[in-house]
């Protein structure tokens, strides 16, 4: 299993425009072979920004980085960086391989 992760430091008078960006697309992504989960996730309300980071959950690393070639990715993407500036900086990317899962032995209700 292999996840990406994005972390991003949204201007606080920018995110309401960032978070419709992130809730209201289509998201192609759950076509893609070998893809399991994405997941959006606010963070800290710091003096200068939000953080949110956004996590997807891939069968392998392969199975990432042939989604990042396709066609599809590029259709996803092929708006971003057009609109108005809405993070402090570039997006900060992290890639894992899974070593380990441990699961609970009851689901929360």
């Amino acid at each position: 299993m292999f996840i990406a992760m994005n972390r991003f430091k949204v201007r606080p008078e920018k995110e309401a425009e960032f978070k419709s960006r992130w809730l209201d697309r289509e998201v192609l992504l759950k076509t893609a072979p070998g893809f399991l989960m994405i997941q959006f996730m606010r963070g800290d309300v710091l003096p200068d920004h939000v953080a949110y980071a956004s996590q997807t959950i891939w069968t392998s690393r392969i199975a990432y980085e042939a989604w990042r070639k396709s066609e599809l990715f590029h259709t996803a993407h092929k708006d971003m960086g057009q609109g108005e500036v809405l993070t402090l900086e570039k997006r900060e990317f992290s890639g894992y391989d899974v070593l380990r899962t441990v699961e609970a032995q009851e689901q929360a209700a």
